[in-house]
């Protein structure tokens, strides 16, 4: 049978909406999974990464209830929020996919400096100390430090996986900001 009339639109907003209910659940549960384990320390990067999951899966079941229940006002306010959401993903994913080298190391350092928690984490997951160097009088819990070897400093270590998670996020921002 052809899909006539809405049939059709209300198949591909319902499939999108549980679409976007699975990446948040998935959003939540990553989060939950990395302060499990000990990954992240930061409880406000975690909570920003919940904060937008939950957002995102009452975005999806204001337009999962409006499309399957054909409610204009619901839908209205879905498509409003929509493309501001839009408007914010793909400014955020555009301004990813156009940083340099030289602006990626600027925010690194201001990240760095701003954070005791994601320091810390950094430098014992990396293995290394300080970000362009180590002061000595500085905490530092990389195993290097423990077993008395020289610590390389974390800027290049940072730098190099923050250019390959720029461009992925940049991309992934990009795809789903042309599907809302």
């Amino acid at each position: 049978m052809v899909c006539g009339g809405f049939a059709c639109s209300k198949n591909c907003l319902c499939a999108l909406n549980l679409l976007y209910t699975l990446v948040s659940l998935l959003l939540i549960g990553i989060a939950a999974w990395g302060i499990g384990f000990g990954l992240i320390s930061s409880l406000r990067v975690v909570g920003v990464v919940i904060a937008v999951g939950i957002f995102l899966f009452l975005i999806a079941l204001v337009g999962l209830i409006g499309a399957v229940k054909h409610h204009q006002v619901l839908l209205f306010f879905y498509m409003i929020i929509l493309l501001l959401v839009f408007i914010v993903q793909f400014s955020v994913s555009c301004a990813c996919l156009a940083l340099n080298q030289e602006q990626q190391g600027q925010l690194l350092e201001v990240g760095w400096n701003n954070t005791a928690s994601a320091r810390n984490d950094i430098q014992r997951n990396l293995n290394c100390c300080g970000f362009r160097s180590f002061n000595p009088n500085d905490t530092c819990l990389a195993s290097c430090v423990k077993s008395g070897h020289p610590c390389s400093p974390c800027a290049p270590i940072i730098g190099e996986y923050a250019g390959e998670v720029l461009r992925f996020v940049g991309g992934i921002g990009l795809f789903f900001s042309f599907t809302e």
